[in-house]
């Protein structure tokens, strides 16, 4: 079995770009991110997934960004590489061109576009797996996907050793999972966290943590030691900002709040399009308030 604990946060990383559409990768500013977040102390990465665009890079993109992870990231925290595709067989590719690399797993999503029956989305995963003998975290993203994974279908994947964990993205799977299935459930919806972590949920794969992961990992202590006082006071001083990182496509607030704190540019990749100003106003008074705690 795997050693990787799936608990506590981890920053699903933006993929820093430059150019007027956001063409290439800024190297040097995704190697400072990733340093950043590690001497930050959370708990893990995941590079290549949705908030890094992930479904806009190529095959050589992914490669270096993993690499470049595993290789800054060496035995401080762990790193889990977005997986996601239409087709099993680009799925399969995709971990295939990763596999050789110090990764401690991959988030692999079900097919998209195509809304499979839950039999067709175990055969994708158990297709997946047996590709690998790295962990896969389930990533049930239905909103992205047009498909939810179904109880049963997680109890079943769960029975293989190869799957680790879930990242849940549905409010009301959030609160069921974690008593449901013998699976850690991260929460993938940040608006959903707290409610989330006092369902049983061990951790989150948070985008809104970008901006001040150490709120989070307090937060994330408040929950574990019983303190729902400070936890929820906590929590509901961080939702202003946290609806406002996600009134645009993601990560496309993230990154613009990233810029206002001089970590990285706010440009992305198209289609995806730049912040509107007027967020970005609402973004940097939020931003005041929050950095402020």
């Amino acid at each position: 079995m795997h050693s990787t604990r799936f608990l506590g946060v981890w920053i699903p990383l933006v993929t820093p770009m430059t150019g007027a559409n956001g063409d290439r990768i800024d190297r040097h500013a995704f190697a400072r991110l990733v340093d950043y977040y590690l001497a930050a102390g959370v708990d893990g990465l995941v590079v290549a997934g949705t908030t890094g665009e992930g479904a806009l890079l190529d095959d050589e993109e992914r490669r270096w960004l993993v690499e470049a992870a595993c290789h800054l990231a060496r035995d401080h925290a762990p790193i889990l590489a977005g997986i996601g595709a239409a087709d099993t067989s680009h799925a399969a590719r995709q971990m295939r061109q990763l596999d050789d690399l110090p990764l401690s797993g991959y988030l692999v999503s079900p097919p998209y576009y195509l809304r499979p029956s839950q039999e067709g989305i175990l055969w994708h995963y158990r297709a997946l797996a047996a590709g690998t003998r790295k962990p896969i975290v389930l990533y049930d993203v239905p909103l992205r996907t047009g498909v939810a994974l179904d109880v049963e279908t997680i109890r079943e994947l769960a029975s293989h050793e190869r799957f680790a964990a879930i990242k849940a993205c549905d409010a009301d799977a959030l609160v069921r999972l974690p008593s449901q299935v013998d699976l850690p459930v991260l929460c993938g919806d940040d608006l959903q966290l707290l409610p989330a972590l006092q369902a049983g949920a061990t951790g989150c794969i948070s985008a809104a943590a970008h901006v001040r992961p150490d709120l989070f990992l307090k937060l994330l202590r408040y929950a574990r030691d019983g303190d729902m006082v400070h936890a929820t006071a906590l929590f509901n001083g961080m939702k202003p900002l946290m609806r406002r990182l996600f009134a645009e496509p993601n990560p496309v607030a993230i990154k613009a709040a990233l810029a206002s704190l001089g970590l990285c540019a706010q440009t992305v990749r198209r289609p995806l399009m730049p912040c509107t100003t007027s967020l970005r106003k609402e973004l940097d008074a939020q931003l005041e308030v929050t950095m402020a705690f």
